[in-house]
């Protein structure tokens, strides 16, 4: 960090709207790291040990992709449903 750079100096507000900032960048990465994950699954699932001769997937990879990514949103409401039934105990 910038020695030069004193955040004693700024006001409340800017303060706050400094953290509201790095809480929106954190939620980005987030949100990236986790469809990056996705792909990555869903990649390794369809794709795996396949030669591509083409830029399109063929029906049967379009198919398991799809699923793929079906079944993770499925899995992530079920965890989020989870947790929100947690807090409300």
């Amino acid at each position: 960090m910038d020695p030069s750079l004193d955040l004693s100096k700024l006001t409340d507000a800017d303060k706050a709207d400094l953290q509201q900032q790095l809480a929106n960048e954190q939620q980005k990465a987030t949100i990236q790291q986790t469809v990056h994950s996705l792909n990555e699954t869903c990649f390794k699932k369809c794709m795996a040990g396949k030669t591509f001769t083409s830029g399109t997937l063929d029906r049967s990879e379009e198919s398991c992709a799809a699923n793929c990514v079906d079944r993770w949103m499925d899995s992530q409401m079920l965890i989020l449903q989870k947790l929100g039934s947690m807090r409300g105990q």
